[in-house]
């Protein structure tokens, strides 16, 4: 029989050092798969101690990712938790939002040097040039 587990039991568990979730009405402590998860730390961060469900289940996870989740399984929940939710409500039609970064185009970094080198690549070039074929 599994260990059964409050609403409560669960959202007290909502740090980096102490992880867990609920997905499909099973709670999972997932504390230590925190660091390698492929998503990043911060997907797990903002659903810490609150119902995943929607997010696991959006994000669209491998069969592999659906497997290993069941390694971290712990319980079941006794009751329900209000899902995260964007604004908190529950309700049909919400859209959940774990994203909160903004995207950078790379930078490109070029040296200093580079039009003196190619100013250089020409003047061979052209030295070679006139030097075979005139």
């Amino acid at each position: 029989m599994s260990q059964r587990f409050t609403p409560d039991d669960v959202s007290s568990h909502n740090s980096a050092d102490d992880l867990w979730m609920v997905l499909h009405g099973k709670v999972y402590d997932v504390t230590k798969f925190l660091k390698e998860h492929p998503g990043g730390e911060e997907v797990l961060i903002n659903l810490a101690g609150q119902d995943g469900t929607q997010c696991f289940d959006d994000i669209g996870h491998s069969q592999e990712a659906k497997q290993l989740k069941d390694t971290f399984e712990i319980g079941v929940l006794e009751g329900s938790l209000k899902s995260n939710n964007a604004g908190g409500s529950s309700g049909e039609g919400a859209t959940i939002d774990d994203d909160d970064w903004e995207y950078e185009p790379p930078k490109r970094e070029s040296s200093p040097y580079l039009p003196l080198f190619i100013a250089l690549g020409v003047l061979v070039y052209a030295t070679l040039f006139y030097y075979i074929y005139y």
